[in-house]
């Protein structure tokens, strides 16, 4: 828009005319921002806020006398403050160039001033501490400019043809170079050690290879020898499965075939013998049941016959009486129980002939069987015995 400026990021514009700025500066400041300006009536001015860099190279004596060159490097800026930017536009706003010569010559005047009361070794092995005062006593005049100082770095420091910095570090020198010999023979020491050991373990390597390379062939010799034993073998394990496999085929068919035999034979002479034994013991029991019962006819028979035949039984006995001499001592009675043992006798023989048809042993009769309630007397005698008498029954 026609009469509407802005300012870069790194500048500050300045407007002078119309009302004044800041703490009665001539000019007001715009950063960051636009600001419309009037045409004929106001004017813009830019001021740049980079950074800038100033190079110093002076030539100082130290606090010894000793004269020493010196080059260091400033990098500074405008402030970004109001107040800073007035101080530096009132100053460089019509020739910003100068705002680097006159940087180097106020940094020089400050670097021979710290120099002058330094020693060589001081400022040799504490350049940041020459920076850093340096830096603390510019300051103050720096701001005052407008300006502000982020680095300062001194770059080298030369005595020129004194040689008062060579011999500084001589004993330095020395020391390295003697901590340089030492690392060099313990280098050397360690290089030697080093190839020592690498020796021992090409040696260690080539007996752990040629041990490698005779497992190696022993096994390949292994190999080949198994390799050359494997037919014979196999054909060995071969026939010993073909004659494994006949024995368990004959073992199976004798097997098969005892089968068949106790199938075919033993089974069926086993049932003839069951058959025969069951009809042998049925025929004892058959005839087991008929001698039974033929003895038992027999029995039937005999005591059929022993009870046809006991009259004549006990008539033999009272036959055999008739020469006896017999004492009848309770008359009447006494006869009776004589015919009543008579009986009994006759009675125990038929038990005697039974029990020896059956194989047992004849029972004795209980002697109430025998005896009688009268007294039987006989007496066998010629002083008792009457050939004519009769019998003398009292």
């Amino acid at each position: 828009m026609f009469g509407y400026r802005v300012p870069a990021p790194d500048e500050a514009m300045l407007i002078s005319g119309g009302r004044r700025g800041l703490g009665g500066a001539p000019f007001r400041v715009v950063t960051g921002h636009g600001k419309f300006v009037v045409p004929f009536f106001r004017k813009t001015r830019f001021l740049s806020l980079a950074m800038c860099e100033a190079e110093v190279t002076e030539t100082c004596v130290t606090k010894q006398g000793i004269s020493l060159h010196v080059r260091a490097v400033i990098a500074f800026k405008v402030g970004n403050d109001h107040e800073s930017i007035i101080n530096a536009g009132q100053r460089f706003l019509s020739d910003q160039e100068q705002m680097s010569v006159l940087t180097g010559r106020i940094f020089a005047g400050h670097l021979r001033a710290i120099i002058g009361s330094m020693t060589v070794e001081e400022i040799v092995t504490e350049r940041q501490k020459l920076a850093a005062e340096v830096l603390d006593t510019s300051k103050t005049e720096m701001a005052k400019i407008g300006l502000i100082v982020d680095s300062l770095q001194i770059q080298s420091i030369d005595d020129g043809d004194t040689g008062y910095i060579d011999a500084m570090s001589a004993p330095h020198k020395a020391a390295i170079q003697r901590q340089a010999q030492i690392a060099q023979a313990q280098a050397t020491q360690a290089s030697v050690e080093a190839q020592q050991e690498a020796a021992r373990k090409q040696a260690e390597y080539a007996r752990q290879t040629a041990i490698v390379k005779a497992e190696y062939s022993a096994e390949v010799d292994r190999a080949q020898a198994q390799a050359a034993q494997a037919g014979p073998l196999a054909q060995a394990h071969a026939q010993q499965e073909v004659l494994d496999a006949q024995t368990e085929l004959a073992q199976r068919q004798a097997l098969l075939r005892q089968q068949q035999l106790v199938a075919e034979v033993v089974k069926p002479a086993e049932a003839e013998a069951e058959r025969v034994r069951i009809l042998a013991a049925a025929e004892a029991q058959r005839m087991k049941i008929q001698a039974e019962a033929a003895a038992s006819y027999d029995r039937v028979a005999l005591d059929r016959m022993l009870i046809d035949q006991l009259p004549q039984i006990v008539k033999e006995a009272a036959g055999g009486l008739a020469g006896a001499n017999v004492n009848v001592l309770n008359g009447a009675d006494g006869l009776g129980e004589i015919a009543a043992g008579l009986v009994s006798q006759g009675l125990t023989i038929l038990d005697s002939v039974r029990q020896n048809l059956n194989g047992q042993e004849p029972a004795e009769r209980r002697p109430e069987e025998t005896k009688s309630n009268g007294l039987l007397q006989l007496h066998s005698g010629k002083d008792q015995r009457s050939d004519d008498g009769p019998v003398d029954v009292d």
